[in-house]
């Protein structure tokens, strides 16, 4: 499971839209090319790419980029036959602690400005960053989770309400059912990674039902899984999915073959093959390549997953985009340092994709 942070007061639908602060570094010219490992095709390439000309200008860095959904056998493989990446930006961490307890990551104290990173990031990103004390990882960016988008026409054409609690959320359910609708769509294809939404929203619910203390348990493996907070989370997330999947427009088969970037597409149609879908804020990213283009705040609205429990209201779970040095080089710190900066992280949040800046 991957490591994330809890955030205890939902940012809105302005998500989209926040930029950086702090100051901007120049590493001076270097040349030469790093190799990246990453994720990210379509509109979050560009995106990316737009990040990286800045660093290129400045230092003269070329940069090579490798995208796999199927990144954690990838970055193994590489290390194995000994030749990885010179950096990795990967969506969670769980191998990368394996990785660096093994010897196979690079430490970071000695190779960023501490201080300046103490001083621009809060100290929760930083000390998610460590593994046995030591920083291996910098997050330059992170989107929300447990958000639910809709098309507000589509709610209104049925006098739909968004729910502000989770009984709301339940009766809404049931109306859309009455009317003939289907409440959700729900994406769980994502190639070698495939599932990962449907884990997205078992972790909302754990944190949301049994709140911070058993889920930070969970994720350190000191929860069981056959625990009753963990069992009852599938329960609850069992009202969402309905009697045989019948809350979900084409049941498990539709969850099973479609991608989590496609799993919006119900939204816009017309009728509606579905009136909800529960994904992280980067999901606009995918929305922009949809044909025909819909348009925020017009064609599609947010609102947050409603809290399961009053007891731990507000508390959602972020998730962070994750670098390493996987292969020492000047190339390798010169990107690091560079991406921990406001200049480079505000140039995704600028081009929207409901990305967030780690630096405050």
């Amino acid at each position: 499971m991957g490591r994330l942070i809890r955030i205890l007061a939902l940012v809105s639908a302005g998500v989209l839209g926040l930029t950086a602060c702090g100051t901007t570094t120049s590493s001076g010219k270097i040349g030469g090319t790093v190799h990246i490992l990453g994720t990210w095709t379509g509109t979050e390439k560009d995106s990316f790419d737009a990040v990286m000309k800045p660093f290129t200008d400045q230092t003269g860095v070329k940069i090579s980029f490798e995208a796999t959904r199927d990144l954690d056998a990838i970055l193994q493989t590489k290390i194995a036959a000994g030749n990885p990446p010179d950096v990795t930006g990967a969506p969670g961490v769980g191998t990368l602690i394996k990785l660096a307890k093994a010897g196979k990551l690079v430490a970071l104290d000695d190779k960023l400005d501490v201080s300046q990173l103490n001083a621009n990031y809060g100290t929760d990103w930083i000390n998610l960053g460590k593994i046995d004390n030591k920083l291996y990882t910098l997050y330059a960016w992170a989107s929300l989770k447990g958000l639910v988008w809709y098309d507000p026409k589509a709610f209104t054409a049925k006098g739909y309400q968004v729910p502000k609690t989770w009984d709301e959320l339940m009766t809404l359910q049931n109306k859309i059912k009455s009317d003939g609708g289907k409440p959700w769509c729900v994406a769980l294809v994502s190639k070698a990674a495939s599932g990962w939404p449907g884990t997205d929203w078992h972790k909302e619910i754990v944190l949301s039902q049994s709140g911070p203390t058993v889920y930070d348990k969970w994720w350190q493996g000191k929860q069981k899984w056959t625990s009753p907070e963990i069992k009852q989370a599938w329960t609850t997330w069992g009202q969402i999915l309905g009697s045989g999947d019948s809350n979900v427009y084409g049941g498990k088969q539709y969850m099973v073959s479609t991608t989590f970037g496609d799993g919006g597409q119900g939204l816009f149609t017309s009728p509606p093959k579905c009136y909800m879908f529960n994904q992280g804020s980067f999901i606009t990213s995918f929305f922009d390549a949809y044909t025909p283009k819909p348009t925020a705040g017009t064609d599609y609205a947010v609102f947050p997953l409603p809290d399961v429990s009053t007891a731990n209201t507000g508390a959602h779970v972020v998730a962070g985009d994750a670098f390493v040095i996987t292969k020492d080089t000047p190339q390798s710190r010169a990107l690091l340092k560079y991406l921990a900066t406001a200049e480079a992280q505000d140039i995704w949040v600028k081009r929207g994709g409901g990305k967030i800046a780690i630096n405050k």
